[in-house]
């Protein structure tokens, strides 16, 4: 995997007078320099391409906008424990300002932000070289121009699992929404600065709800699924990690014992979680893509269609050029 060491531009804490979720807490402030990473990163369409539903936009207004990208609103999410990565919950605050390449992130959290905000959108990624790596083809290129510095995401997994499970026949935006009311409903409230924040809810908090109360946050059939996946977890029944130590198939087929998971949504944890990156999800877009461009690659069943687009796409990075050809035909692209 294509990789690049980060680089910033430097942080500041000011003395916390509180713990962590006390009214009145300090967070610690910082920047990343973009023109330090390997390859371009834009904020906007990272969050809001349909890949992550993690985060809010402080405006509220978070896949408002079909075609988003280049913009500098403040994003924000609240983020469990990750083994080598951050030892305590978090919550993280972060916009970008200026352009993909010589812009700067900042942000705002109560952890030093730098190890997290590489996580979670793949800094360490050479995104230039990733691209380079894939097949010259007009969609791709089409596709890579619209929307330059979209990365990929490495979401928790147990938030992403959800949210893939919630996404069948639903619009981004709704999707969103779903994974929103959770947080507000089920989630711990956190309080930095004075201001609340939602962590998502743990899978001992969502197993211990009913399929009444899910389908109350507008889970529909889902609902069920959600209980019983979180309670699958909970029990230590099973373990969506247990799949990254797995060759990618058969990382795909362990996922599908969750109650709700097909091979698409198991496709989507361990692209924009898990970190397989050859992962192609056949969502209705990439259908729509093979049907109207690469119609050879339609094997009448998913493994064997899967493993065709795949290697039309690069195989080792087919799934950075599924996300670019998803985001750009969903926005209206050709």
């Amino acid at each position: 995997m294509a990789v690049h060491e980060l680089a910033v531009i430097g942080s500041h804490r000011p003395k916390p007078e509180y713990g962590f979720g006390a009214t009145g807490s300090i967070m610690e402030r910082g920047a990343i320099d973009v023109a330090n990473l390997a390859g371009p990163f834009d904020l906007q369409a990272t969050v809001e391409s349909g890949q992550s539903y993690l985060w809010n936009r402080a405006d509220g207004r978070t896949y408002e906008d079909l075609h988003a990208y280049g913009g500098d609103a403040w994003y924000e999410t609240v983020v469990d424990p990750i083994p080598g990565v951050v030892d305590e919950r978090a919550l993280i605050r972060v916009r970008q300002e200026g352009g993909v390449r010589d812009g700067t992130l900042h942000w705002e959290s109560s952890v030093d932000a730098v190890p997290l905000l590489e996580h979670l959108f793949r800094l360490d990624d050479d995104l230039d070289a990733i691209l380079d790596a894939t097949p010259d083809l007009p969609l791709l290129k089409r596709a890579y121009d619209a929307y330059e510095g979209m990365r990929l995401t490495r979401d928790p997994v147990f938030p992403c699992l959800i949210s893939f499970i919630c996404s069948a026949q639903m619009r981004v935006a709704r999707i969103h929404g779903m994974q929103r009311r959770l947080r507000e409903t089920y989630g711990d409230a956190v309080t930095v600065d004075g201001e609340e924040y939602r962590a998502f809810p743990t899978p001992d908090q969502l197993a211990s709800r009913t399929e009444s109360e899910l389908r109350d946050l507008s889970l529909g059939y889902r609902a069920p699924y959600v209980q019983r996946t979180a309670e699958m977890i909970a029990s230590g029944e099973a373990d969506p990690r247990e799949a990254a130590n797995l060759p990618y198939e058969e990382a795909r087929e362990s996922l599908t014992k969750f109650v709700g998971v097909g091979d698409k949504v198991a496709d989507c944890v361990l692209l924009f979680s898990l970190g397989f990156l050859e992962a192609v999800p056949l969502d209705t877009w990439i259908r729509t893509t093979i049907e109207e461009y690469y119609p050879d690659c339609e094997r009448g069943n998913y493994t064997d269609t899967s493993r065709a687009i795949r290697e039309q796409f690069g195989g080792e990075f087919a799934g950075y050029a599924q996300t670019y050809v998803f985001y750009h035909l969903r926005a209206g692209g050709e």
